[in-house]
């Protein structure tokens, strides 16, 4: 396929939407089902896929990045029939980054090989705590030990690794955290992902708050140890370059900072949401009814709306001030043809009370300014 010199960059997700159990934290899209025909879903993806694909011809595909629910639950001949078909519809950049998220029971780990094999040239491994009674409390299926031998297995099969872990749980103090902090970063990855624990409206951690079951973690306390991992991981020179997601330099989530720097990127699978040209696509949340649009229309897509300039503009601007390096407003109002995208005024403001900085043309929040993103984001955007 030969493209032109300004083909754009495309970022690719496929949702699998089936995971073993579901963890009481969790509001992702994700199913608990007694079994998966395998052969069905890689059709429905595949087709899914190409009809994406017939929407945006001419692209440099970046990065595919296989999320869900637990996408190490796929045969590895599905993950690489969606890898074959993505090459085929777009030409792929000689780095192309694909990555692929994991479960660490041993079950998912023994296929890891055979996923590089399929492809796969990252894992993005859900260790979530090296503790056993956090494991439980968070509802996950795997002991302390399974993760590290996980961890083992996605080093040995791919290059590229990195790990979720989630903190601010009930209880948590800092001197407890600062040690798993120092065990992760002891672990050799080029990438970590650390969240901070959050009662998501509609899980079972909120219900399980509502009967006052247990109680959060206060918001100073929380804020305390965000504090001290953004310290640890920078000192270890894994600092963040988004709000919770630390790297090397070089090692970021190439496909992650598509969305932060508000370019294109197709969805496909159950409850995918996409960005193509200037639309918002959303799929079929429920797998069944997924499978259904696909069998009648192609697609799964069932929503698929235009963003007014203004729209995408507060949208780049929210993610934008995600990242360390922050935005430049004018290359981004230009960009997306409004004239202008923050405040200027309240800006300056916030520049005088230390939570802006900037430089030159570039604009971002201070170490002060990350723990007041949302009210940041509220004031100075038009």
């Amino acid at each position: 396929m030969n493209l032109p010199r300004t083909a754009e960059p495309l970022a690719l997700y496929v949702h699998w939407p089936f995971c073993v159990s579901k963890c009481p934290y969790c509001d992702f899209n994700s199913h608990v089902r007694d079994s998966v025909d395998q052969d069905a879903w890689r059709e429905a993806l595949l087709a899914d896929l190409a009809h994406e694909a017939r929407l945006l011809p001419d692209h440099r595909l970046k990065s595919i990045f296989f999320g869900g629910g637990t996408p190490s639950l796929m045969e590895p001949s599905t993950v690489e029939a969606v890898i074959a078909a993505a090459r085929h519809h777009w030409q792929a950049s000689d780095d192309v980054e694909i990555t692929l998220e994991a479960n660490p029971n041993s079950a998912e780990a023994s296929r890891f090989a055979d996923l590089a094999r399929a492809g796969v040239n990252r894992i993005s491994l859900g260790l979530q705590s090296f503790d056993d009674n956090a494991l439980a409390f968070l509802g996950r299926a795997h002991s302390a030990d399974e993760g590290l031998a996980a961890l083992a297995a996605a080093q040995a099969a791919v290059d590229r690794v990195s790990f979720d872990m989630i903190y601010a749980l009930p209880g948590d103090e800092e001197d407890g955290w600062s040690r798993s902090l120092a065990g992760a970063l002891g672990l050799g990855t080029e990438h970590l992902s650390l969240y901070q624990l959050t009662i998501e409206p509609g899980t079972r951690f909120a219900s399980m708050v509502a009967r006052r079951e247990f109680e959060p973690l206060d918001v100073d306390r929380a804020a305390t140890l965000f504090e001290v991992t953004q310290e640890r991981t920078a000192a270890a020179g894994l600092p963040a370059y988004e709000i919770s997601n630390h790297a090397r330099a070089g090692a970021e989530s190439r496909h992650n900072l598509a969305y932060w720097r508000y370019r294109d990127y197709a969805g496909i699978g159950p409850g995918a949401h996409g960005r193509r040209q200037g639309k918002r696509t959303v799929r079929h949340k429920k797998p069944e009814n997924f499978l259904a649009a696909v069998e009648r229309t192609g697609h799964g897509l069932v929503e698929e709306e235009a963003l007014t300039r203004e729209e995408a503009a507060r949208e780049a601007l929210v993610m934008g001030l995600r990242l360390a390096e922050g935005i430049e407003p004018p290359e981004l109002a230009d960009r997306l043809g409004v004239d202008r995208i923050v405040d200027e005024e309240k800006v300056e403001r916030l520049i005088g009370h230390k939570l802006l900085e900037r430089d030159g043309q570039r604009l971002r929040t201070t170490t002060a300014g990350r723990l007041l993103l949302d009210s940041i984001l509220a004031d100075i955007a038009v």
